[in-house]
């Protein structure tokens, strides 16, 4: 019997009970570690710091049975030997599943995560759903073009999947980057071997339920638990592996970077961290721009790569700015993932929580203020209040480095080229933001920034359609959109000869 855990939801938006597989998912089964040596990973619930089940700890030995089945699967079933029409038509099932069990998944994600289960419906299981659908669409549009050059040569190119792909995932949106990963890959044709984050493993193993209910060919996905430093490194440098694909923090990823070029040099893209700018000007519809900056910094609790945790704010209105902007931060409700008020849950784990209050004690001994927050919130599990910092100045440690949590700093500027050179002022640019009511000043801002993306007078907007990546040390490559599917695929040149007489000066 393959092993699994079933857990009993009582809160308003479901009841019920759910059973969810705790197996590794190797070749559309369920099981334990092919090592002896392999022991169990406890997941554990952040609202209350307590154990929600155990998982089994896979090791190297079975990330190559994975990697067995995987390249079995691209050679027979998958790849090109599956229509790219047949491709999106399992893609679109999955969304439909995804669809059917949308409560199911909110709650495990809230259990698992901490985050809010109206958040992980309205937002993660609904957009990592339409991730799926998306990508459905593009499965059978997937084509090379011919290249004119003379009558005498036909030449044309064919884009092709990479093969079996390598995927390791944070913990901080656990299905959506679960979506991002998966969906473009099967849509171009390749297989996966994927290493959920062990803190938030239970939607990608419900999910392996859903990949084997829509009837996906063994070995096409595999769900292989456990660290880092075995199972994420064996994915790195193994040499069957044709492209590895890593979101997290940047100093692993240049570990997962180095592994991959040490090995066979496979395909890399990355998605690391951020300290997103925030600009603030003065003509900027003032509380639209307040809501958004609290949305940009305290959605998913400020675990986010692309949080607007640098506010910039022009000098005349930062005194009117701060003061609406504490306030909305200390109305924010901070509890129960499951309560329908909550917007902020905890933090994920004990030592996420103790690196976040570092860097807000850290905050304190450099001098900055502490307009709201900047305490423990409750007795039980990983909570924190919304914190914002105010008068900071560029060298302080929580200007500098990304803390990822609920922690906003804030200062004062005068003009615009001021606001550009210190927005761009940092090792990472994945994200930033703008509030203006003047557009040629949006688009002449927008240009100069050093970022993957820019919302104007919104924040943390993402689509499956546009395409999320960051400049500097943030990343290599980008996700979703068209751009997506060139992680996962070669491109082939295919030169024919039509008539063209071979010049070689010799006799035959």
């Amino acid at each position: 019997m393959a092993p699994s855990y079933t857990h009993n939801f009582n809160h308003a938006g479901f009841k019920g009970k759910v059973e969810i597989p705790t197996g590794l998912f190797i070749n559309n089964e369920w099981s334990t570690s092919k090592d002896s040596n392999a022991k169990t990973i406890d997941v554990v619930n952040p609202s209350t710091g307590e154990s929600i089940t155990a998982i089994p700890e896979g090791l190297p030995a079975d990330v190559e049975v994975a990697i067995d089945a995987a390249h079995k699967a691209f050679n027979t079933t998958w790849g090109t030997n599956c229509p790219g029409f047949e491709r999106g038509k399992y893609l679109i099932k999955i969304a439909e599943l995804m669809e059917r069990d949308l409560d199911i998944l909110a709650s495990i994600e809230a259990l698992d995560n901490g985050k809010t289960y109206a958040v992980a419906k309205a937002f993660d299981v609904t957009e990592s759903a339409a991730v799926f659908r998306y990508y459905g669409g593009w499965a059978d549009k997937i084509h090379g073009k011919v290249i004119e050059q003379s009558a005498q040569k036909l030449a044309y190119t064919r884009h092709e999947p990479v093969g079996v792909c390598g995927q390791i995932i944070p913990w901080n949106f656990p299905l959506y980057m679960f979506s991002w990963k998966i969906a473009p890959a099967l849509a171009t044709g390749c297989c996966v071997v994927i290493k959920p984050s062990e803190l938030t493993p239970l939607t990608a193993l419900y999910m392996t339920k859903l990949f084997k209910e829509a009837g996906v060919p063994a070995g096409v996905v595999n769900v292989v638990t456990g660290y880092g430093p075995t199972v994420g490194n064996a994915l790195a440098t193994n040499p069957r592996v044709d492209k590895v694909a890593f979101t997290g923090s940047t100093p692993v990823g240049r570990k997962v970077m180095e592994a991959a070029s040490k090995s066979n040099l496979k395909k890399v893209t990355l998605e690391l961290g951020g300290k997103g700018a925030n600009i603030i000007f003065e003509d900027a519809d003032l509380n639209e721009a307040v809501k958004y900056a609290a949305q940009g910094i305290f959605f998913n609790h400020g675990q986010t790569c692309c949080a607007g945790s640098r506010l910039f704010v022009q000098r005349g209105i930062y005194d009117k700015f701060a003061e609406k902007f504490a306030h909305v931060a200390a109305q924010i409700k901070v509890g129960d993932p499951f309560d329908a008020n909550t917007y902020q849950g905890p933090q994920v784990s004990q030592t996420q929580y103790d690196r976040i209050m570092n860097y807000v004690e850290c905050g304190k001994q450099e001098g900055a203020k502490v307009l709201t927050g900047g305490n423990r919130h409750g007795k039980q599990g990983y909570f924190i209040e919304p914190t914002v910092f105010g008068d900071v100045t560029n060298n302080m440690k929580i200007v500098r480095e990304e803390i990822f949590g609920p922690v906003i700093v804030m200062s004062a500027f005068d003009s615009e080229d001021e606001v550009i050179a210190a927005a761009n002022d940092t090792n990472y640019g994945l994200a930033s933001g703008i509030f203006t009511s003047d557009l040629s000043r949006a688009h002449r801002v927008a240009s100069h920034l050093k970022a993957g993306t820019v919302w104007v007078n919104c924040y943390n907007e993402l689509h499956p359609q546009i395409p999320f990546g960051g400049f500097k040390e943030s990343g290599i490559g980008r996700e979703l959109g068209e751009y997506a599917l060139e992680n996962y695929m070669e491109v082939k040149a295919v030169q024919i000869n039509l008539g063209k007489k071979c010049a070689i000066p010799v006799d035959l």
